[in-house]
């Protein structure tokens, strides 16, 4: 295990505290989500010079609002 220590503003720490996010499991599952979204990012920005370079036009936002959409739908 590793201990930390950060500093947040009284405003930021309190609004903190009181919707239960200073809790250990709480800053894991945070971290982790937010480590999983910037590797997301991540790959996403590594493949964008080869999508360009390919000429693949990009999507217009309606459908990609639709793909989201059929992504999020339950199964």
């Amino acid at each position: 295990m590793t201990k930390i220590e950060v500093e947040l503003s009284d405003a930021t720490a309190k609004a903190a505290r009181d919707a239960g996010l200073l809790t250990s499991e709480a800053l894991e599952r945070l971290s982790a989500d937010a480590l999983r979204r910037r590797q997301a990012a991540d790959r996403l920005l590594s493949i964008a010079d080869s999508v360009a370079k390919a000429g693949i036009a990009p999507l217009p936002i309606d459908e990609i609002n639709a793909e989201v959409k059929a992504a999020r739908a339950p199964n």
